[in-house]
């Protein structure tokens, strides 16, 4: 299945329409997509108008999902260093179910098609189903853990938490993104000797002492609806994966995919 034909398919399944976007009225509905999704304070936008239109016009990736006329998801991603190989991914939102799926799908059409061989991107590492998207889903691989990448950030999503998050490398040839992109979730195998090094005991970490070679990292099932219920028990979940998690691979460890809640870790 060509990347292009793979994209078209989730966009199908979606019942969106994929399109690159370079009106000024385009990015103001992406601007008020994003307020929608995220309730940021107004000097913290996820990307301005402006930028939007400054990044299309020197020929990065700015694209929306559409269900008829109405605007449902839309990604902002930027060409990065190594130059000529890679794309930065910087926000992607959509209210549809199957929209942001299609949309990563176009943007690996649309990256592979001008020679490039990897997207990036940042994400949460406490939210669950974000981390089963990018690593099953899409086939993405977390590659550095970073701590407190982007400082204080208001908006209603992570107010109250420090913005630890985890650097996403999409190498889209790997086996892990051709298994994805043909509609099959990737699922690494997990041997029988794997330990949880991190689990959850009436909603609160644990962590365990884990020597053995794989290492399965539990994740809560909804961190944003403790982030509201229990502040203390969400400030204890990041302490806890910024330890295990972020403790491994800083060692050298190597996160090979999500399964059974978790992301699963191998070291060297």
């Amino acid at each position: 299945m060509t990347p292009e034909t793979a994209a078209a398919a989730a966009a199908r399944k979606a019942g969106v329409e994929l399109r690159e976007l370079q009106e000024i009225s385009d990015f103001e509905r992406v601007f008020r997509l994003y307020d929608d999704i995220w309730h940021p304070d107004p000097l913290n936008a996820p990307v301005s108008v402006e930028m939007m239109r400054a990044l299309s016009h020197a020929g990065n990736y700015v694209a929306g999902a559409f269900d008829g006329d109405d605007l449902v998801g839309a990604s902002v991603a930027f060409l990065s260093a190594p130059i000529g190989e890679s794309l930065h991914s910087h926000v992607t939102g959509a209210v549809k179910k199957g929209a942001g799926h299609a949309l990563k799908l176009h943007q690996r059409a649309w990256a592979l098609a001008r020679g490039l061989t990897t997207v990036t991107w940042t994400f949460d590492p406490l939210v669950r189903r974000n981390a089963y998207f990018n690593l099953a889903k899409l086939g993405a691989r977390p590659e550095e853990y970073l701590r407190e990448f982007y400082g204080q950030m208001a908006d209603e999503v992570n107010a109250g938490d420090e913005s630890d998050r985890v650097l996403a490398v999409w190498r889209l040839t790997s086996p892990q993104a051709l298994t994805a992109a043909s509609g099959r979730p990737y699922q690494p195998e997990v041997p029988e000797s794997a330990c949880r090094g991190l689990i959850a005991v009436e909603g609160r970490p644990v962590a365990r002492v884990a020597a053995e070679r794989v290492v399965l990292v539990e994740l809560p099932e909804d961190i944003e609806a403790i982030r509201r219920a229990d502040p203390g028990a969400a400030k204890a979940w990041r302490l806890a994966v910024r330890d295990v998690l972020g403790g491994m691979m800083d060692e050298g460890a190597t996160v090979t995919g999500f399964a059974r809640g978790g992301y699963v870790v191998e070291r060297a």
